[in-house]
């Protein structure tokens, strides 16, 4: 009976870490005031009219966030018919608004890019790397989703074409009521985003 009791709690207690460690990874969106590379500025009121909101990690240089692009801008296309915005922002010491203005017109970038000053968005949301996208309840600042937009990219490689449409089926799922297994869901590739 002790062992069967001891099974239980070793159970019990496996369980809830797995669900811990799950809740860190969906962190929440934490209130933000930040401008952007055209000079706008964001908070989370701004997207308190819409249903979900998309955040991309952009970086400045990062191959794999500019060959993600496309990638990100097909699913906004594909999505336009839904209450869903879409934006970018960008959380590298190194990058300042007048360099992402550069970086945005150079490779056509049309979705907002606000500059994360003191990394307040990527300490909160445990960002590690860009292009990475979170999916977000800005009613309720709950991240519903985080991950890969696809799995088209990875370090050294890239397919013709994606197989798997992470971000697709996140949204998806969320807006047919359901709740995102993270556990089916890659790391993200992209380039390193330093966090001080």
């Amino acid at each position: 009976m002790k062992l069967l009791s001891k099974l239980f709690i070793a159970s019990a207690l496996a369980i809830s870490t797995i669900a811990a460690v799950a809740d860190d990874w969906l962190r929440a969106m934490p209130e933000f005031e930040l401008t952007d590379h055209l000079g706008e500025v964001h908070s989370l009121d701004t997207y308190q009219d819409y249903d979900l909101a998309v955040f991309y990690v952009q970086g400045v240089g990062c191959p794999i966030a500019r060959i993600a692009l496309p990638n990100y801008r097909e699913v906004r296309d594909e999505y336009s018919s839904k209450n869903i915005a879409f934006t970018m922002f960008n959380s590298n010491i190194q990058d300042n608004l007048p360099r992402i203005a550069k970086e945005a017109d150079e490779f056509g970038i049309d979705f907002p890019i606000m500059k994360d000053d003191g990394q307040q968005l990527a300490k909160a949301l445990g960002v590690e790397r860009t292009a990475e996208v979170f999916v977000v309840n800005p009613k309720t600042q709950e991240v519903l989703f985080r991950g890969p937009i696809n799995d088209q990219l990875g370090y050294e490689t890239q397919r013709n074409n994606a197989s798997e449409w992470y971000l697709k089926d996140a949204l998806d799922t969320i807006l047919a009521g359901g709740t995102v297994d993270m556990d089916d869901v890659p790391d993200s590739k992209g380039c390193l985003v330093a966090i001080f």
